[in-house]
């Protein structure tokens, strides 16, 4: 049994190639030229160079490939030009379930996002059935995953096995980039966070999520999503377990969000005109930080058998790897 994995290199897509060798699967994952393959290293892997943004070499990429696990994505809060995310993740992603089609892959798993998931717009916990649309979504990396997931529910009712996951907010080990979460972590380790705008999110060990797409290939239904989250929690309730296992304060000053909106849009013009590098405050962040981002997962639970570590155990992963990675 052959699977090629998109986004190998990446936070979420190595954990995936890790547990599939850890399962007896043989892995193929496909790469860009210039792809960081530090979480590669020392893996039996075979490597083949591809791009989604290039059809010819995502068919190149599966031939001789059973599954498909697409992984990878731009995964940003801002881009010197927005029509990546879209080149990407919605056009890339529709070439490179054309090329399954037409090879004949026997199973798919789609990487989506949580942020793809509704929330009720009285309060309380989303889940997969959650009515939400493109107006809803804020930024363009949110808006471009929205769409390809659309692309993916059309190829899945056309008769494409694709079964679709949703991870909530990964933490954990090998957080190279570091994703916008782990760079929240950096940051408190390196008493960059003063002060701090409240909201709430769904943290899951980035080994469950990896374990989760796994185990979708196997039990998953076609068409249908499953959200890969753990714990929800308040954010002063992460600043509090990340305290307990550093030792640096979390910070007490909470900040009404619409006191940082303009310096986040000052960032921004900053980025888009004059830096042309991320800003450090980015407006997209602060707008979603309006939300309390808390999911239902018990589908994924029920139905796959998706593991549960608890998130303070994953922090401390995350807090172990990047200090010995030197990242704080």
């Amino acid at each position: 049994m052959k699977a090629l994995v998109t986004g190998s290199s990446g936070f979420i897509g190595a954990a995936v190639t890790r547990c599939l060798l850890k399962r007896g699967i043989e892995v193929r994952v496909m790469v860009r030229s210039d792809s960081d393959l530090r979480n590669l290293d020392g893996l039996n892997v075979e490597k083949v160079f591809g791009d989604l943004r290039d059809p010819e070499s995502l068919r190149q990429a599966l031939t001789g490939c059973r599954q498909l696990y697409h992984v990878a994505a731009h995964y940003a809060l801002w881009a010197k030009d927005p029509q990546i995310f879209y080149d990407i993740n919605v056009t890339g992603t529709r070439a490179l379930l054309e090329a399954a089609r037409d090879i004949g892959i026997e199973r798919i798993v789609y990487t989506s996002t949580i942020g793809a998931i509704g929330l009720p717009p009285g309060g309380g916990p989303g889940d997969e059935r959650t009515p939400v649309s493109l107006q809803q979504m804020v930024g363009h990396y949110k808006r471009s995953k929205f769409l390809a997931e659309q692309e993916v529910l059309d190829f899945a009712r056309a008769g494409l096995p694709v079964v679709i996951v949703n991870p909530s907010a990964p933490v954990g080990h090998r957080d190279v980039k570091p994703t916008p979460t782990g760079q929240v972590i950096v940051d408190f380790m390196k008493r960059r966070m003063p002060a701090y705008i409240e909201t709430g999110m769904n943290l899951v060990d980035v080994d469950d999520v990896a374990m989760g797409h796994a185990l979708a290939m196997e039990k998953g239904r076609i068409g249908e999503r499953y959200i890969l989250g753990n714990q929800n929690l308040r954010l002063y309730e992460v600043f509090s377990i990340l305290s307990g296992l550093t030792g640096v304060p979390a910070p007490k000053l909470k900040l009404p969000r619409v006191a940082i909106l303009p310096l986040a849009y000052a960032n921004q013009w900053m980025s888009d005109y004059v830096t042309h590098r991320p800003p450090r405050i980015p407006l997209e962040g602060v707008k979603m930080a309006k939300y309390v981002m808390h999911y239902d997962c018990s589908k994924a639970i029920r139905e796959l058998g998706l593991p549960q570590t608890p998130v303070p155990v994953a922090l401390e992963k995350a807090v172990r790897w990047f200090k010995d990675n030197r990242y704080a």
